[in-house]
Order: structure tokens, then C-alpha cells, then sequence
């Protein structure tokens, strides 16, 4: 049985005190209260009646807590559905968590809504005397989450990503994220090298990101989604092969060396019924 708090393991309703429609399909919503949630962490949110998701935790300052999602399947479109005021059940925290330390320089790399959890790890390691560069990647400028938020952190580098173009780099931000480590490898160069990379998005960009830092022989830390139901090692409905590991209390942040021993990684995925489904 899992260590996590019986209290943590049982939703509580929580208002909505605050929303933001961030693109078109992504909104932001700021509830009134904080779960002790630490970057890279999840919740999970009920909508009764409708089904209950995992979702990422954007800020949690002991206070408020923000949750950002992409309203696709019945339950995010419920939730996309409510209003200021409206009480959503949330659970948690549960899983792993960003882990850095004090002054290091760390590249943090974002994917679509994998910005949220980006600007958490931002907004909380510069506290601690840390200097960031934070990649964000989308498939066109209406795509890209946290941007205002990025550039207004101390001690933060912006860079941006687009595959079409239409604003900052064109093409991936994993290779935004080659050519700075290549160029901080270069004993030509005075920029600091980069002690850790740390990136949550699609699995596809994971993977790359996996390579990239290996090649570079750069510790990475790296958000992985699978379905879950429980959110506290319960179901094994997250496990992933071979090792058997649950991304709800061994992940979703996972260290790259563990990740070269999953066989799944960045080839397949499990429904809710357990088939797997190839990316």
C-alpha cells in the first residue's frame, strides 16, 4: 500500500476563483486553496458524474493552486465547461518531482501544454539561486503556453520554438536544445555548461530529448504521461515495461538512466484496458 496520506488519497472540492483561456483548446484555472504541490507533480481532477483525469500541477505558492489542460475527452470538456465560482474535486498530490540543485544551470525543455509544468519548475528554482533556459515548442505561435509568465522570471532565458516558423526558431525545440548544449560543451565558449535538462511534452520529444542528453552525456530528468486511474500505485494500470514501474508514485518524472531500461519508452503506450497502442 502506498505511503501517501489517506487525506491526499480522497478528493476535496475546491472553487474556482480564477480562468484563463491560454489558446484556443488549453485554459488555466486558479483554485482556492494549495494541495503542497511540487513541480512535476499531478492531481487529479473529478468532474461527478463525468469521470475523473490526471492533470499537471502549473503553481501551487501554498496558497492557490493552477492547473492547466487541453480540453479533449468527456471529462477535461466538462471541466471546460465550468465557470468561476464552479467546485471541482481534486486529490493529490501524487508522483515524483523535479529535483535540482542550488545554482545549477538547467535547460528546461516544453512541449505544448508541458509548459505549464516548465514555468513551475522556473518559478521555484530561481529561488534557489539557479539560472534557466527554458525552450518552448509548439507547432505555430497560437500553440505557445507561459511565455509572458517565462520572461518575467529572474535569472530566465526565453527561447522559443516554432515548426512552422511563425515565431522564434523553426523546427523542434529539442534542437534549439542540441545546439545549446554543444555550444556550452565548447571549451571555446564562457557560457556555464548545463548541469541538467528537464522536459515534459509529447513522448516523441521525450525521446529525442533522452538521445540529445545522452549524446552529451547530460543528466535529464523527463515527465512521462500514462493512463492512470488511481494515482497512488493501487491499479498498476501505469506500469511500464519491463521493469514494472508505476509513473503515478515512480514517475511521472523519471531520471534518463532509468529511462534507457523501459523498452516502451517512446515506441508504445497502454489504453485503460492495458492494449498497447504504438506512438
Amino acid at each position: 500500500m502506498s505511503s501517501i496520506q489517506l487525506q491526499s488519497r480522497l478528493p476535496r472540492t475546491y472553487k474556482i476563483i480564477d480562468i484563463k483561456q491560454a489558446t484556443e483548446n488549453v485554459r488555466i484555472y486558479t483554485f482556492d486553496g494549495s494541495l503542497g504541490a511540487k513541480p512535476g507533480q499531478f492531481v487529479m481532477a473529478w468532474v461527478p458524474g463525468v469521470d475523473e483525469v490526471p492533470l499537471s500541477v502549473a503553481y501551487d505558492d501554498g496558497a492557490n493552486i493552477q492547473l492547466a489542460f487541453f480540453a479533449v475527452g468527456d471529462c477535461t470538456e466538462a471541466l471546460a465547461r465550468m465557470g468561476e465560482g464552479d467546485l471541482v474535486g481534486l486529490r493529490g498530490p501524487f508522483g515524483t518531482y523535479y529535483e535540482w540543485e542550488p545554482g545549477q544551470h538547467i535547460a528546461l525543455v516544453a512541449g505544448g501544454y508541458g509548459a505549464a509544468p516548465m514555468f513551475f519548475v522556473a518559478s521555484e528554482s530561481v529561488h534557489h539561486g539557479t539560472t534557466i533556459e527554458v525552450i518552448v515548442g509548439a507547432r505555430s505561435k497560437e500553440h505557445l503556453l507561459f511565455l509572458e509568465e517565462l520572461e518575467s522570471l529572474p535569472h530566465v532565458a526565453l527561447h522559443v520554438a516554432t515548426n512552422d516558423g511563425s515565431m522564434g526558431f523553426e523546427g523542434f525545440n529539442v534542437t534549439v536544445l542540441e545546439n545549446m548544449l554543444k555550444l556550452t560543451q565548447d571549451s571555446k565558449t564562457e557560457d556555464p555548461a548545463i548541469d541538467q535538462v528537464f522536459a515534459c511534452g509529447p513522448e516523441v520529444m521525450l525521446k529525442a530529448t533522452h538521445s540529445v542528453c545522452a549524446k552529451y552525456n547530460v543528466p535529464c530528468q523527463l515527465s512521462m504521461e500514462r493512463y492512470m486511474k488511481c494515482g497512488y500505485g493501487l491499479c498498476g494500470n501505469c506500469v511500464m515495461d519491463p521493469l514494472g514501474i508505476r509513473m503515478c508514485t515512480e514517475g511521472p518524472v523519471v531520471k534518463g538512466e532509468v529511462l534507457a531500461k523501459l523498452d516502451e519508452f517512446g515506441k508504445y503506450h497502454r489504453d485503460s484496458i492495458g492494449k498497447k497502442n504504438e506512438f
